[in-house]
This record gives structure tokens, sequence and C-alpha cells, in this order.
């Protein structure tokens, strides 16, 4: 990425894997940048890691946190005095058919991963009306963009997430704020890991899909390479993943058709025994 001197970006889900990688490349084109998670001492070592921790402000807040997001906002726009890009990133996901899930794991995931960007958002986005000037990046997903199996409250936040920043981008388009959806395909980080189970619980184990996913730092330049060009929507993803977005645009019933099989198939029983 080209340098970017004077320039501030905050990064929710900075601890590690994608929010890591952009931390780190954004530090190194000359950057400043606002680290935010609920792990300070991993948030401390990325911070090192970028090589300029003195460039780097540890921010931690619970994204659930709704009613500490003004001060948590104050607080980054007083490290440098301005935000120029606002990288939604923190997010948690699911494996879990629909039929088992507990409708709690639907608010926790629909609070982490929708609302918790939304209302973070709404807290900076003043900040970049007012200057004229600004970006905000949306962390989605392959499956914000079609439904897959297991994932259904997943899939509802980051199409949820889709729709707030297509209809938010045309309102601030013409007050010098962009708006950047990212639709990642799998992606080697603790993404299953972290995964919620029917009950709620963590999943603790990986899929082979993602231990064999895209490189975080490969994302990482990937996305600040859209933001420096102005892009407003970019899917990032391999194989079958890559065509996704498209079949389900193109021929959705020929996606739909493909999903079942891929149920009929054993495609839950095969996850589960990961």
């Amino acid at each position: 990425m080209t340098d970017q001197p004077n320039k501030t970006a905050w990064i929710t889900g900075a601890s590690s894997g994608i929010g890591e990688a952009l931390s780190k490349a954004f530090v190194a084109s000359g950057g400043y940048a606002i680290l935010s998670g609920r792990n300070v001492d991993e948030l401390r070592r990325v911070a090192i890691e970028t090589g300029a921790a003195e460039r780097c402000l540890i921010l931690p807040f619970d994204t659930v946190d709704y009613d500490g997001l003004a001060g948590k906002a104050a607080e980054a726009i007083a490290f440098q005095g301005h935000v120029d890009v606002l990288v939604n990133n923190a997010g948690i996901s699911q494996r879990s058919l629909a039929l088992d899930t507990d409708f709690s794991v639907y608010q926790r995931i629909v609070d982490v991963d929708l609302l918790a960007p939304i209302a973070l958002t709404q807290a900076l986005l003043s900040h970049m009306v007012a200057r004229g000037n600004g970006q905000i990046v949306m962390i989605s997903s392959v499956a914000g963009k079609a439904g897959i199996p297991m994932r259904t409250a997943y899939c509802a936040a980051k199409h949820g997430l889709i729709g707030y920043a297509d209809a938010l981008r045309s309102e601030v388009a013409g007050q010098g704020v962009k708006v950047l959806v990212v639709a990642p395909g799998s992606v080697k980080t603790n993404v299953s890991r972290n995964a919620l189970n029917a009950d709620g619980s963590v999943r603790g184990i990986s899929d082979a899909a993602i231990d064999n996913g895209i490189d975080p730092d490969k994302v990482a330049s990937r996305i600040w390479e859209a933001v420096q060009t102005g892009k407003r929507e970019i899917v990032i993803a391999e194989g079958m993943e890559a065509n996704i977005p498209m079949l389900r645009a193109q021929d959705p019933e020929k996606l739909f058709d493909m999903v079942e099989a891929m149920v009929a198939d054993g495609y839950a029983r095969k996850i589960s025994a990961q």
C-alpha cells in the first residue's frame, strides 16, 4: 500500500486475524492505528509487532457496550485529532443448524456482527461528515451475499450489514465520506474456532476450509488497496466461494440447488465431525 503519513485508522477486532493484519500494514505504511478489541494483552502484542508502537493507540472495549461508544469515539478522535478510516472488523460466527439453535445465539450474533458496527459507525459518522472526509469499511462475508448452511444467524447479520452500508453510502457520498463493503470467503483466522455452537458455547475447533484459507496479510493488502482506490465493494475469495456472489445475482436457482445438495450430501455432519 502507498504511504499513509498523518492518517489514522481505527480497527476493531485488531488482536488477531484480518484486524491484526490490517493494523500492521497500515502502521508499516506510516499511518497511525487505533487498535480495539477486548484482549488488552493481544492488542499490546500487535502494537509492539507493528514496529512502531508509538503510533498505536490501544483502545480496548466491548463493541456491544453501546452506552460507552460515544466516549470511545471521543478518545479515538483525540489521539491524532481525527479518524480517517473506520474498519468494522470485529465479529463472531456460528456452526449450528437452525433447528437446533437457541434464540440467544441469534441475539448474540446479530448484536456483535450487525448492531455493534452500526452503533460504532453512528458514533463516528458526524465527525467524518463535519470534516468532509472519511472512509468506513464494513467487513461482511461471502455469507453476507448468499445463505450458507450452519450459519443462519451469521448470514442474517452479515446480509444486514451490507444493506446498512449500501444505504449509508448513498446518503454520505456527497458529503465526502466513502463506504466500502468487504466480503471475504475462507480466511486463515480463528473465526471457526471462536464460532458459537447451538447452545451458545464456543466451538473451540477449526474447519478445514478455514485452515486452508487465504492468508490474512493478503486480505489486508486487498482491503487497503480498495480503500485507496475508492472501491465500494470487493469480494476476496477463491474457488467455489468466489463464484457464490455472482451466482446469487445471476442464477439464484442454480445456487440454491447447489447449497441444498451440499446439505443433502451430509455437509452438516462433516462440519460437526471436524
